[in-house]
């Protein structure tokens, strides 16, 4: 089994719903959670249970009264061949200083670094809104696109006026029937696009070329976070983030190319 934990009850569970239809053959069987709440609080949870990173231990305390309790049947991390967590990087949170997001962030890269242990994170920058912040694509532009601490509160309403779709269906399938053969290939078709301008823009964000990486290693989640700490959130300008979203990230390093 493969455990995915999101951050949000909706848009992740939808966008990973459409990806799985897509991408993950049919014999993959995953379980599909949502912590319902940031990084911050998973963290400060952690730092409850002495800092492990059994967030399967987290997730089944916080899961055992619900009805559709997806852990009902689990005993321990060790029964999921592989964990993934997507969760944002929020930088809005006034909870904390930047300083202190940034040593939380840190941390948890640091545990959840490897699938098939406790588990790997993925960031999404500033959130998972960012996979609509991009105009038709492929967008030549993308690499470019940055928002400010300041203005990240706002960052779902940007994104809506900014995207050249008006929704998530150029990217999401039905839910509700059987897809076309037109709607899936249309689908695969942009998903495919997204993957190669995020993996090209983390690149660029890692090393200064918008271009594909020579090796995934090139890209991993902690050179991505400490480049964005260092070339734009600390860069001494105006506090921003690269825009760049985890789901395309995960496809193309999960999938051999």
């Amino acid at each position: 089994m493969i455990l995915f934990i999101f951050e949000g009850n909706k848009r992740e569970p939808q966008l990973f719903s459409s990806m799985q239809k897509l991408f993950f053959p049919k014999g993959n069987e995953a379980i599909i959670c949502s912590f319902g709440n940031n990084i911050y609080e998973l963290y400060r949870k952690m730092q409850e249970m002495d800092g492990v990173g059994d967030v399967v231990s987290i997730l089944r305390e916080k899961s055992k009264d619900k009805e559709d309790n997806p852990f009902k049947d689990v005993v321990s991390s060790s029964d999921f061949s592989e964990i993934y967590l997507f969760f944002d990087y929020d930088f809005h949170n006034r909870n904390y200083t930047l300083e202190e997001l940034n040593v939380r962030i840190t941390s948890m890269l640091s545990v959840f670094d490897n699938e098939t242990e406790n588990g790997k994170l993925y960031i999404n920058y500033p959130m998972v809104e960012s996979i609509r912040y991009t105009k038709l694509l492929p967008d030549s532009q993308y690499w470019s696109y940055t928002v400010s601490r300041d203005s990240c509160a706002s960052f779902k309403k940007i994104s809506d006026s900014f995207s050249d779709y008006q929704s998530l269906d150029f990217i999401c399938l039905p839910s509700r029937r059987e897809p076309t053969e037109n709607e899936l290939l249309r689908c695969w078709n942009n998903w495919n696009l997204l993957k190669v301008q995020n993996v090209c823009k983390a690149n660029y964000i890692c090393s200064g070329q918008n271009c594909l990486p020579d090796t995934k290693e090139n890209i991993s989640q902690r050179s991505i976070f400490e480049n964005q700490v260092k070339k734009f959130v600390n860069s001494g300008k105006d506090c921003h983030v690269g825009i760049l979203n985890a789901f395309p990230l995960f496809l193309y390093e999960y999938f051999p190319s």
